[in-house]
């Protein structure tokens, strides 16, 4: 078997690819990305074969050479990661009735209202699934609709992109001036009310409209955090994996309400990432329509939504009910930069330490 995974520079691809090493040891693992300096062509034992792709803005080029590959290395299925190819592979199978080889995606209607903020958060307007939510730009701030729909404290967010993205918790109508400043090259925000709450992220796959898999974590402190205005950055260096049912079942109901307002089953990895509210209520901040950072740290704590994803595209079979994942233990990740994750108990955190 041969496994194309795209974007192999990113962290999440990079897990993939380790995922899949331990899972089908005798696979292929063949990796593309468009930077020739993408760090996991270069991580010894990762991949068999590497190539360097266009970027999707030229999607006759970019496909064009995915193709070649598919042919040349007799590419049994991929795993198209970053959102803009996700975007891509999914405006090429509306063009051309087909995908370039056996992958499992959302369909493009779930993509494109999900991958730009803004668009979600008119998906969801008028539910009580997200906070409080206004699109501006630089050029229509938008400053009175800020003041009296969402008002301050708010929080205000690059409307696509990572996590952290344009990301700063606003305090005053001077804070909203000075950020939109120094963010010229934005070309949208969404600006939300300020959600005080616990960070938690889930991820759920679904295949033929039917939920398969659902697990939930809760993301504690940030890497690199104190270089980010907001403290909040893409990436969570502390966390904990949560056995939290009405988190699962929340974020259950919200794809149950998108697949009603958009007419289409959903079929492929939807991750969101929430907030709890004053209250402790849970609100949707963004659905990733691919695998959260954290898919690799998920397999080895027995959700692995990677090796489910390669076993229905090999045998086609739809489990009938939905597992809702219970995880064995206690389990805390710690990640950084430059170091593979780490998974251990929350007693083991504690107790590895001398304190003096």
């Amino acid at each position: 078997m041969k496994i194309l995974v795209t974007g192999i520079g990113g962290p999440t691809p990079r897990s993939i690819a380790s995922v899949l090493r331990r899972a089908y040891p005798d696979a292929s693992v063949v990796g593309a990305d468009c930077d020739p300096r993408a760090l996991g062509f270069y991580m010894p034992g990762l991949l068999d074969e590497r190539y360097v792709v266009p970027r999707t803005s030229d999607a006759e080029s970019y496909f064009r050479v995915i193709n070649k590959i598919l042919g040349k290395e007799k590419i049994d299925l991929a795993i198209v990661q970053p959102e803009s190819e996700v975007l891509a592979w999914g405006d090429y199978y509306q063009r051309c009735k087909s995908y370039p080889c056996p992958v499992v995606m959302p369909p493009l209607s779930h993509s494109k209202a999900l991958v730009d903020k803004a668009r979600m958060a008119d998906l969801l307007d008028g539910t009580t699934y997200i906070p409080k939510t206004l699109s501006i730009t630089v050029s229509e701030p938008r400053k009175t609709e800020v003041q009296d729909q969402v008002g301050y404290p708010c929080w205000i967010r690059a409307a696509t992109g990572s996590g952290g993205a344009g990301s700063l918790k606003l305090n005053c109508e001077e804070d909203l001036d000075a950020w939109l400043l120094v963010h010229p090259d934005i070309a949208e925000f969404t600006v939300s009310e300020f959600l005080p709450g616990k960070h938690l992220a889930n991820q759920m796959l679904y295949l033929e409209g039917k939920l398969q898999l659902n697990a939930g974590l809760e993301c504690v402190e940030y890497v690199m955090a104190n270089v980010a205005p907001s403290r909040v950055t893409g990436n969570t260096s502390f966390g904990r994996l949560l056995n939290d049912e009405r988190l699962l079942s929340f974020c259950e109901e919200v794809m149950d309400f998108i697949v009603k307002k958009l007419s289409t089953p959903a079929h492929g990895v939807y991750s969101f990432d929430l907030k709890l509210d004053s209250s402790g209520r849970p609100k949707v901040t963004e659905i990733n329509v691919r695998h959260m950072a954290y898919t690799g740290i998920l397999a080895k704590c027995g959700a692995d939504f990677v090796s489910a994803t390669v076993d229905y595209l090999r045998s086609g079979v739809v489990r009938d009910e939905p597992v809702r994942h219970r995880y064995a233990s206690d389990f805390v990740f710690l990640r950084d930069v430059d170091i593979e994750p780490l998974v251990l108990s929350e007693a083991d955190l504690s107790s590895e330490i001398v304190h003096a």
